[in-house]
Formats: structure tokens, C-alpha cells, sequence
């Protein structure tokens, strides 16, 4: 008996000295960003949320200190399944965050499912269909979808800018459509007409015939542009001398345009748009959140406030970190009580209170700005009024909202 009771309680030590081990093993962190490609500028901006996020956390979840292994995207679904799988397969991460665009997270979310015992975080991506169609257990997003970032828009330009017929100019794949999907969903119930799709690939470099087939005739062009893209059509556009009115999608008035070089943004002043944040939002939080984000780089090495993608990879860490403190930071289980402090979590974020529905999707607030010039030349998204707990069927039963389809090059239609 005495030979049995040491066996147990030399097996007890070793279990206990497992879990300590555990407790105190370094975790191993993947980040996703677009580091390549037209939305370079966006993914930098995340990653200086997540290194802002990590500095604040001391480098560590729950008593473990954690490494940021660091992998690039260029905003295509190939190249993040190249990526994730490198985390995992090479660099054996536990945990990710990311990815950034639209149909990177829609891929994502199939790769999760290959992957149980993975706890993914979305960067910022929005395609609708990540969380939406077939969404992964171990996939969450604390982030709104790029149509939910439009609730509101549509009716505001119809009945308060009094634009009654726009065109449409977006990159062609599923953040745009979903961008286009929320804006006309709100714009065509209030009696708006769109007249016009023109969907152009993401990197376009020449868009001399897009801008010359805008019709004379529309109050408004809806731009579902992003970074390096949006970038050349204002250079381009004012080239031309053309003096359309515009309609900004999220990231067209995003800081990663507003921020960079040259005259051509200021095409954008005076512009409606929505999106997950408000530059000039006058919250405490949010300009705390500015403030540590300003005083965490150099003047040129950031932009003049976080970015939609910089507050929503911050958002991402700091929703780890709290539900990692729930468990104590044990993930030993594959991370089955990780994922259920994630799910619970309503998270008091810089940009408003973020909880998340059956899905794993963001109920959060919806903000409407118009981009203004600052006295120093900056420009900033001036905050209009706020949407609080926008849900992902934008206010209709989920039946409704099915009958609608999923965003595409033409759904919804949008008919006078």
C-alpha cells in the first residue's frame, strides 16, 4: 500500500508540474496582415495596434509571456492560407489574429474548421459571409461586418445631403459588395436609385476609363475603394478637374487615405461615410485611445489618429487578453474554455461596447462622419451621429434578411 501511495502521489506531482509547465510555457501568437498589395498601409496600421495592445499588456496574458510572430498577406485568400498555415504548421502558434480583408476572413473561417483546438480572432476583416454562412466555432470576431459599417449611410444621404441617384465605383471582391449590400439596403428603402455598378480589381493601377464612364447625371459617386487604390483615384479624378460628390465607403475616408501624401484627398473634404470609428468622436475612451496610439510612434510613422484597422486589431488582443484571464491562461484543453470567455465577453472597447451574438459576430456601434480639413491640414472623419448595437441583419428577422441573398456585383438590386 505504501508503494501504491507513493505512485499516486508521485503521479499527482507530475500532473501539477505539468500544469505549472503549461501555465508557464511562452505562448506563440500569429498576426496576419496585408504587408503587401494595395492595403499595406491598412495592415501596418493593424500591427501597430496589436505592438500598442501587447506594450499595454507587459507581453503577457494572464501571468504568460507571449511572442508576436508577425506573417504578411497581400489581401487574397491563396496568400492567406499560405499564411495561417505557416503559423501553425512551422511556426506552431496557438492562437491568431487576423486576418485584415474581406475574403481572407471568408477563407479563414474554412481553415479554422480544419484546425479545432485554434482560437482565431478576426484583424478587421468584413466580408458578410465569415460569419454569416456556415460560421466556424473556433473563428470570432469583435469587429462589425462591412455592411453593418453602413447602417444609417444610406438613409442620411438621402434625406439629409438630398442625393436621390448615385453611381458605384467599388474593388471587386466580398468586402465592397457587403460595403455596397449595407449602403443600398438603407439608401433604396428610403427611395435612392443607384444607376450604376463599376467594380474594378483590388490594385487597379489605371482608371482613366472607370472615371471617364461616370454618369453626368447622379448627385453622388459611392466609393468602395480602399488604400493604395483609393489613393490613385483621387490623384487620378483630380487630374481631370471632375467635380463629382462623393459617398465614402469605411475605409475610402479611412485614415490610410485621409493620412497620405499629396493634395488629391482633399477631394474628400466635406464627404459622408460610415464605419466602426470616429476620428473626431468626443469620448473619453476613444481619445484616450488616440492618445496612446499618437504617443506610441513618431509623427511619421503613423497617422494623424488609428485607422479602422489599428483599432480593431487593438480590439482583437484586448478581447484575448481578457477572456485568457477567465481561464487563467490555460488553453491545455485545446482552448474549449478559451472559446466560452470569448463568446461571454462584452468588451468596453475605444470605439464603443462590442459584445458578441450566436455567431461570434460583433454587435457594435455604427458611426456616421463627414470628412472635414483640421486647421493644420489634417483631415479628420467629423462625427455626424452614432448607431448604437447594429446587429448583422441590420435591424430585419433573420428570414428577412436571408430573403434579401448575400452581397454580389448586383444584389441587392436597387430600383427607383
Amino acid at each position: 500500500m505504501r508503494k501504491t501511495l507513493m505512485a499516486a502521489v508521485a503521479v499527482c506531482s507530475l500532473v501539477a508540474a505539468s500544469a505549472v509547465a503549461n501555465a508557464q510555457e511562452k505562448l506563440k501568437i500569429g498576426v496576419m496582415a496585408t504587408l503587401s498589395g494595395a492595403l499595406t498601409s491598412g495592415g501596418e496600421d493593424g500591427v501597430r495596434g496589436v505592438q500598442i495592445a501587447a506594450k499595454e499588456l507587459g507581453n503577457k496574458l494572464a501571468g504568460r509571456e507571449f511572442e508576436l510572430i508577425i506573417t504578411s498577406t497581400d489581401a487574397s485568400p491563396d496568400s492567406a492560407l499560405r499564411a495561417a498555415r505557416k503559423l501553425v504548421e512551422q511556426d506552431k502558434v496557438q492562437l491568431i489574429i487576423g486576418p485584415l480583408s474581406g475574403s481572407e476572413g471568408i477563407a479563414m473561417r474554412d481553415y479554422s474548421k480544419t484546425v479545432p483546438n485554434l482560437v482565431m480572432i478576426n484583424g478587421s476583416s468584413g466580408a458578410l459571409e465569415t460569419t454569416f454562412v456556415n460560421p466556424s466555432p473556433n473563428f470570432f470576431r469583435f469587429n462589425s461586418d462591412g455592411a453593418m459599417w453602413m447602417a444609417g449611410l444610406g438613409e442620411y444621404v438621402f434625406k439629409d445631403k438630398g442625393f436621390k441617384k448615385v453611381a458605384v465605383i467599388g474593388e471587386d471582391y466580398s468586402f465592397p459588395y457587403t460595403q455596397v449590400f449595407g449602403f443600398a439596403l438603407g439608401y433604396c428603402r428610403a427611395g435612392g436609385d443607384i444607376t450604376q455598378r463599376q467594380w474594378v480589381p483590388l490594385g487597379t493601377k489605371d482608371f482613366g476609363s472607370v472615371i471617364a464612364n461616370i454618369p453626368d447625371d447622379v448627385d453622388a459617386v459611392f466609393l468602395g475603394l480602399g488604400g493604395g487604390d483609393a489613393v490613385n483615384f483621387l490623384n487620378q479624378y483630380s487630374q481631370t478637374g471632375g467635380k463629382a460628390k462623393f459617398i465614402g465607403g469605411s475605409i475610402m475616408v479611412d485614415q490610410t487615405v485621409l493620412s497620405s501624401k499629396g493634395a488629391a484627398k482633399r477631394l474628400l473634404v466635406g464627404t459622408p461615410s460610415s464605419g466602426g470609428v470616429a476620428d473626431a468622436w468626443d469620448d473619453p475612451r476613444w481619445k484616450a485611445w488616440v492618445k496612446a496610439y499618437q504617443d506610441a510612434f513618431p509623427a511619421d510613422k503613423r497617422f494623424a489618429s488609428p485607422s479602422l484597422f489599428a483599432t480593431n486589431y487593438y480590439n482583437a488582443v484586448k478581447a484575448l487578453a481578457i477572456a485568457m484571464d477567465k481561464v487563467k491562461g490555460d488553453i491545455s484543453d485545446g482552448g474549449a474554455k478559451l472559446r466560452a470567455e470569448l463568446a461571454k465577453i462584452e468588451l468596453d472597447a475605444p470605439n464603443g461596447k462590442i459584445k458578441l451574438d450566436d455567431n461570434r459576430q460583433a454587435i457594435a456601434t455604427t458611426f456616421i462622419t463627414e470628412v472635414a480639413e483640421l486647421p493644420n491640414g489634417d483631415l479628420t472623419n467629423k462625427f455626424v451621429r452614432a448607431v448604437p448595437d447594429v446587429t448583422q441583419t441590420l435591424g430585419l428577422s433573420l428570414e428577412a434578411f436571408k430573403a434579401v441573398g448575400l452581397p454580389s456585383r448586383t444584389n441587392p438590386e436597387c430600383k427607383k
